[in-house]
């Protein structure tokens, strides 16, 4: 069984419901620590670092990540913190490529 961090994300074209509930806590279980489900609609997380630089540093990895993934998140950039936050805009919710990139931004901060 591969891991969120090893899927694609697949981009959303609209006319699909956000996942439910249920669906969010149970990929909610397969992502590391850190990351919240804000009212079942967003994830975000916030990591920390040492200076700025290494800051800097992590935010051009995702955002290079997020164009080879064709799914953009928002992205908030502090001395020594980064706050990610991931949803699918077209439906204004959850989908399950929305865990991919959170777990793919965990694997970019681990690297």
């Amino acid at each position: 069984m591969s891991t969120l961090a090893d899927k694609t994300c697949i981009p959303c074209k609209g006319g699909v419901p956000p996942l439910d509930a249920g669906a969010v806590a149970f990929l909610m279980d397969q992502l590391g620590g850190g990351w919240e489900a804000v009212g079942d609609r967003k994830l975000r997380n916030e990591y920390a670092f040492k200076n700025f630089a290494d800051a800097l540093a992590f935010v051009v990895r995702v955002g290079a990540m997020a164009e080879e993934q064709g799914h953009h998140p928002d992205i908030y950039l502090a001395w020594g913190k980064v706050r990610i936050e991931v949803w699918t805009h077209k439906i204004d919710g959850l989908t399950e490529s929305d865990f991919v990139f959170a777990a793919k931004c965990d694997a970019l901060f681990r690297s």
